[in-house]
């Protein structure tokens, strides 16, 4: 059942959200970084057919694989655990689902921006964004999902 937020509740929750967000994209970018490099050298290695392999540095990469890891999975299982949706993890990218006139849409918000200004339905996704006006903070509540 998912959980409703008032624009009132999203806003107050955007700290934790905010870092979380940010946690997770940059635990990301550093797993595609180690990713990368490990590949890179896996690929130098067949090509060469064997080769030296300095252990030190490729245990590092395989630290920061899996700490990377640990920490995207952990800022994830945080916004999550909030009733947050994660839309697009590139450009960090939420949803707060919320209720505009008894339908579901979502409060739309970007890692890049100072506050949530804008919603959107369902199946309209980021291009169909909407600022938030007076017809929309008097139509929409929070609260417990219904059928």
């Amino acid at each position: 059942m998912p959980r409703y937020f008032t624009l009132d509740e999203a806003r107050a929750a955007l700290p934790v959200v905010g870092r979380s967000i940010r946690e997770a994209v940059q635990a990301r970018q550093q797993y595609r970084e180690a990713e990368a490099l490990i590949q890179e050298l896996s690929q130098r290695i067949l090509m060469a057919g064997g080769m030296r392999v300095d252990t030190v540095q490729t245990e590092g990469w395989k630290v920061q694989l899996d700490s990377s890891t640990q920490t995207l999975k952990s800022a994830m299982e945080r916004i999550d655990e909030m009733g947050v949706l994660v839309k697009d993890l590139d450009t960090g990218l939420v949803d707060f689902p919320t209720l505009f006139k008894d339908e579901e849409v979502y409060l739309c918000w970007r890692m890049d921006e100072v506050d949530i200004d804008h919603w959107h339905g369902i199946n309209e996704g980021f291009s169909g964004r909407k600022e938030i006006d007076r017809s929309f903070l008097e139509n929409h509540r929070g609260g417990p999902a219904f059928d």
